[in-house]
């Protein structure tokens, strides 16, 4: 399969490929990708089975004379989480439990509504129909609130049948880009190839795309949509050809984990990121790589603990003279952020992240990506990460 442009010369490649080959190394000696221990696909026939039995046991409870309760894991407590490398953030199986309550006032709204997210969700998947969460918010916006509350949940009604969002026929609007050398087959048969100098959104339905193609030797996460954009109009993704980018614009949607994971498992190729060296980009950095508290129940489907830290680092602040006035002072919000990464499990496993957010509290600065552009204006394309890419700058 022949893409255009053509990159760099094969050389450039060679640490990259000996990088693929010890990821690769690494998967045979684990017998490949972990098994799914979380949330995994379930037929339609389950998935209406198990709303039916939620709504029998509210049935059983009224005809007792009882207030019915969802009972529902709490996803919101480190207590509940464990943390394994080759996964990354889950919730462990005998998990706490929290309810809600139909005859508590604090909770019987909440219990309304998922009332009738669950009646939405069960006609959803009996007429094999699907509807976005922004759907299901203006079916009743006023009684809902906001759309947040509709997300949260969908996150818990997935959490407690243990399915996937995608199996409840609930799809969210992609706010992420993807760019570089892929093709594949939208799940209604659109063809989608992808450019090294315009973006696509990404795919609303990961799980229907197939067919998918590339010759990339790396995918760059980029955190900022400025930055991504930057690195078109800089014709970086062409002149390190193949490649593949993709942003999530901050902090990903979860179709931008979904597909990273699935070019991940379907091409096992390098995974860097690129991101301010502030602890809100290595935050968004270690949720693609190692997942969040709230979605830890389907881990397995969204996490890439392969990913790699490409820059922006914090030893590259000093390594590259960047004047002190182009740098900001931390926040108290971002060094209680720092400090709260800081004691998460999956830092022991990665002293190196831990040296580079030290050297960042020690010196109580910041930086932006940007912040090399007091070196020349193209210096983060065409000196910054082509280096960094040929000599193995990651960690």
């Amino acid at each position: 399969m022949a893409f255009a442009p053509m990159g760099p010369e094969a050389s450039f490649f060679d640490v990259l490929d000996q990088h693929r080959a010890s990821l690769l190394a690494a998967l045979r000696r684990g017998g490949g990708e972990p098994a799914g221990r979380g949330t995994c696909p379930a037929s339609s026939s389950e998935v209406l089975s198990s709303i039916e039995n939620i709504i029998q046991d509210i049935i059983t409870s009224l005809a007792r004379n009882e207030a019915p309760a969802f009972t529902i894991d709490n996803r919101s407590s480190w207590e509940n989480i464990k943390f394994e490398d080759s996964v990354g953030l889950q919730m462990v199986s005998h998990c706490t439990m929290r309810k809600i309550k139909s005859d508590s006032l604090k909770s019987v709204k909440n219990f309304a509504l998922i009332l009738k997210v669950l009646s939405v969700i069960y006609k959803l998947v009996q007429s094999n129909t699907y509807a976005t969460k922004r759907d299901i918010y203006y079916t009743d916006s006023q009684l809902f609130g906001n759309q947040a509350v509709v997300d949260n949940i969908v996150d818990n009604i997935s959490c407690m049948l243990k399915v996937p969002r995608r199996c409840l026929h609930i799809l969210s609007t992609s706010k992420g880009l993807i760019a570089g050398n892929l093709k594949y087959i939208e799940e209604d048969g659109t063809k989608v190839n992808c450019s090294c100098t315009t973006a696509v959104a990404v795919p609303s339905n990961i799980q229907g795309i197939w067919n998918l193609i590339t010759d990339a030797k790396f995918l760059l996460i980029v955190e900022k949509d400025a930055t991504f954009q930057r690195l078109l109009d800089d014709n970086f993704c062409s002149k390190t050809s193949p490649c593949i980018m993709v942003t999530g614009k901050g902090v990903p949607d979860l179709n931008t984990r979904l597909l990273v994971r699935k070019l991940w498992d379907t091409f096992h190729i390098p995974i860097f990121t690129l991101v301010d060296a502030d602890p809100h980009g290595i935050e968004i950095m270690c949720i693609y790589k190692y997942g969040s508290m709230s979605m830890s129940f389907e881990a397995h489907n969204l996490t890439v603990p392969a990913i790699r830290w490409l820059g922006l680092l914090p030893s590259d602040i000093k390594r590259l003279n960047i004047p002190k006035d182009t740098l900001i002072p931390l926040t108290k919000q971002d060094q209680k952020k720092l400090d709260s990464i800081l004691k998460r499990p999956y830092v022991t496993c990665q002293p190196f992240w831990r040296q580079e957010m030290e050297i960042m509290a020690d010196s109580k600065m910041k930086a932006e990506i940007q912040a090399l552009t007091f070196l020349s204006s193209d210096y983060l394309s065409r000196v910054y990460l082509p280096n960094k890419l040929k000599f193995g700058g990651w960690i």
